[in-house]
């Protein structure tokens, strides 16, 4: 334990030696299932024990001055698992607001929540809604939790939502840009990802954030997501920060 704590710290000091962390983090919380069936045990054990590693990035992304961090903890295709783990997960999710909202709060974390929440039941909506109620006033880190979601969907929503405006002559085709679209997804308002980590070692975004990862660079850990502590997340940032970001630029020369 105390060489992971001095390692940790090692790797914040330099990060805050390089400087320029990531304005903006997400997260692909990958690992969960094979971490539990490695050890023999059912998959949601491996739900809850990633609710360690949800703590530990959240905590080492305020340490690292991080303003915002997005996570995806359950997607819209997550819908077609059996029945009893989805259940299960709905109940993990009621059981970490009720866990984590006091000590969020205290943190200054700020959590907002996204996605078809109209497809969860009356008891994670509430929990979701006393959250965000709760953490309002936090001005350290913006947490923004995404849950039943998905990329393709977020996107077809966008359009519809500007197709319905078109229609009703609110809009005029011609004046959707890029800026006027990216104002009905529900990211709106904040800056596109910096860096994206997956973990588990998957190569894949997964429908993802898919409008928002254009230019965002990619960190691949093969850590299984209840393994990831604050020292891969702080590995990855200084990988990020040692990187060039050209956005279609040619670098100097």
């Amino acid at each position: 334990m105390e060489t992971a704590a001095r390692e940790s710290d090692a790797l914040l000091e330099a990060i805050r030696t390089q400087g320029g962390p990531p304005g903006h983090v997400a997260v692909i919380m990958d690992g969960n299932g094979r971490w539990a069936q490695a050890r023999g045990l059912q998959r949601f054990r491996g739900h809850r024990a990633g609710m360690a590693s949800v703590r530990e990035v959240i905590e080492g992304s305020v340490q690292a001055g991080i303003p915002i961090l997005t996570l995806f903890a359950f997607s819209q295709e997550n819908w077609k698992r059996p029945a009893s783990e989805v259940a299960a997960l709905m109940r993990l999710l009621q059981q970490y607001v009720a866990r984590e909202r006091e000590e969020l709060r205290r943190q200054g974390v700020r959590v907002r929540v996204f996605g078809r929440l109209d497809r969860l039941g009356e008891g994670p909506r509430a929990a979701i809604e006393e959250i965000e109620r709760l953490t309002a006033d936090g001005e350290a880190l913006a947490l923004n939790l995404m849950i039943s979601y998905g990329g393709r969907a977020e996107i077809l929503r966008a359009t519809q939502r500007l197709a319905r405006e078109a229609v009703e002559g609110r809009l005029v085709p011609e004046e959707i840009d890029e800026q006027r679209f990216e104002a009905e997804l529900y990211t709106a308002g904040f800056p596109d990802p910096d860096l994206l980590i997956r973990t588990s070692g998957e190569l894949r975004i997964s429908n993802f954030l898919l409008w928002q990862l254009a230019y965002t660079e990619l960190f691949i850990s093969p850590v299984l997501w209840p393994e990831f502590r604050r020292e891969h997340l702080f590995e990855a940032i200084l990988d990020y920060q040692r990187r060039e970001r050209r956005y279609g630029r040619v670098g100097a020369v």
